[in-house]
C-alpha cells in the first residue's frame, strides 16, 4: 500500500492546489480553464475524501492501541476501547478497498452517451431477429437503469428483425456500464421457421462507441463529402418525392453513414453527423496503438469486435460469457433486460485486473 499512500498524498496535494487556482481573479475569467479545473477536482473529491478518513481512522486506531498498551484502570472503559478499535479497524480495511478503486485510472468516456450499433450477421433471417431480441434486451436494461434512448437508424427485415439498428443511449455513466458489450454475440435455439426442430446457430454484433463531442473531435467540411437522394421503402407519400435521404463520407478514413431514418434532410443531416462523428473519434482512438492498446487488451472485451464475447442458449435457458468464464441459467431474465448480473461481473474482472497492474506498477 506504500506506493498508493504516496500517490494519495500527490492527489491531496493537487486538490489543495486545485482550490487555491479556482479562487485565482485570471482563472476565474478564463471560463475554459475554469471548467477544466473545475471538472479535475471534482474528479479528485471522492478519493481526498477517503483518503482523510482513512487518516482519521488510523489515527484513532493508533490512539486507542496506545491506550490499551499503557493500561487502563476501568475494565469496563477497557471493553470500550477495544470494541472500538475492532470496529475501526473493520472500517480502515473497507477504506483501504474503496481506495483502490477509485486509483483505478478512469477511463475518460466512462461517463459518456453512447451510440450502440446492432447487426444481424451470420444466419441470415435468425440473425436479423437475433439483432431485434439483443435491441429489445439492450432498450430494457436501459429503462431499468433510468436511461433515454433514441433511435437514430434502423434497416429492418421483412421477418420483423433488424439487419441493423443505431440508437442513442443518454444517462448516468452509460458508457462504464456497455462499453463490454462490443463483439459478436452468438444464439443457438431453434428458429421459428424451422420445421425440424434443429437448433441453430446465429451471430449479431454489437458496436459501442462513446458520442464524440464537439471540443473532442471537430471534423473538417473539406473532408466530408455528403450526398442526398431520395428515401425507399416504406415511410408514406413524401418517399421518393422529395431527396431527403443524406449518406456522409469522411474522405480521410473511408467511414461511411447513410441516413434516411427522419422524415427531413435537415434531420438526417445531424443524425448522421452524430454517427459520424462517434465513428471517426472511435476509429481514431483505436489507432493509438500503445496505451490504448494495452487498455484493451486489460479491458474485457472493449477491442476485436469480431471476438465472440457472449452465447446466449436457448433450449438450456443459459448465458455464457467466455471472456470470464461466467454462465447464468437464466437467460429469460437477461433477455428481459436484467443485465445487471453479467455487467457487474465483468466491471469486477476488469477492476480486478487494473488493481493488479497497479499495485504492481
Amino acid at each position: 500500500m506504500d506506493k498508493l499512500f504516496d500517490r494519495l498524498q500527490m492527489l491531496e496535494d493537487r486538490y489543495e492546489e486545485l482550490g487555491e487556482l479556482l479562487s485565482d481573479p485570471e482563472v476565474i475569467a478564463d471560463t475554459k480553464r475554469f471548467t477544466e479545473l473545475s471538472k479535475e477536482m471534482a474528479d479528485l473529491r471522492e478519493t481526498v475524501e477517503k483518503y482523510n478518513q482513512y487518516k482519521e481512522v488510523s489515527q484513532r486506531i493508533s490512539d486507542d492501541e496506545e491506550m490499551l498498551n499503557e493500561g487502563l484502570d476501568d475494565d469496563e472503559m477497557t471493553e470500550m476501547v477495544k470494541a472500538e478499535l475492532a470496529d475501526s479497524k473493520d472500517e480502515k480495511q473497507a477504506l483501504e478497498e474503496e481506495i483502490k478503486i477509485l486509483l483505478i485510472p478512469k477511463d475518460p468516456n466512462d461517463d459518456k452517451n453512447i451510440i450502440m450499433e446492432i447487426r444481424g450477421a451470420a444466419g441470415g433471417d435468425e440473425a436479423s431477429l437475433f439483432a431485434g431480441d439483443l435491441f429489445n434486451m439492450y432498450s430494457k436494461y436501459a429503462e431499468r437503469q433510468g436511461w433515454s434512448i433514441e433511435v437514430i437508424d434502423r434497416n429492418m427485415t421483412e421477418v420483423g428483425g433488424f439487419k441493423e439498428v443505431a440508437m442513442l443511449i443518454n444517462g448516468k455513466n452509460v458508457y462504464s456500464k456497455l462499453k463490454y458489450e462490443s463483439g459478436a454475440h452468438r444464439v443457438q435455439r431453434v428458429p421459428v421457421t424451422e420445421s425440424a426442430g434443429r437448433v441453430h446457430t446465429s451471430t449479431a454484433t454489437v458496436v459501442v462507441m462513446p458520442e464524440a463531442e464537439d471540443v473532442e473531435i471537430e471534423l473538417d467540411p473539406k473532408d466530408i463529402r455528403v450526398d442526398v437522394y431520395r428515401s425507399s421503402g416504406a415511410g408514406g407519400q413524401h418517399i421518393n418525392k422529395t431527396s431527403s435521404a443524406v449518406r456522409m463520407t469522411h474522405l480521410p478514413t473511408g467511414i461511411v453513414v447513410a441516413m434516411q431514418d427522419q422524415r427531413s434532410q435537415q434531420q438526417n443531416r445531424e443524425k448522421a453527423m452524430k454517427i459520424l462523428k462517434a465513428r471517426v473519434y472511435d476509429y481514431y482512438a483505436s489507432q493509438e496503438q500503445d496505451a490504448y492498446d494495452e487498455n484493451r487488451k486489460s479491458a474485457v472485451g472493449t477491442g476485436d469486435r469480431s471476438e465472440r464475447i457472449r452465447t446466449y442458449n436457448y433450449p438450456q435457458n443459459r448465458v455464457t460469457d467466455h471472456r470470464i468464464g461466467l454462465s447464468l441459467n437464466k437467460l429469460d431474465r437477461i433477455m428481459n433486460g436484467e443485465l445487471e448480473d453479467v455487467i457487474d461481473a465483468l466491471i469486477l474482472f476488469d477492476q480486478t485486473k487494473a488493481l493488479e497492474k497497479l499495485q504492481d506498477a
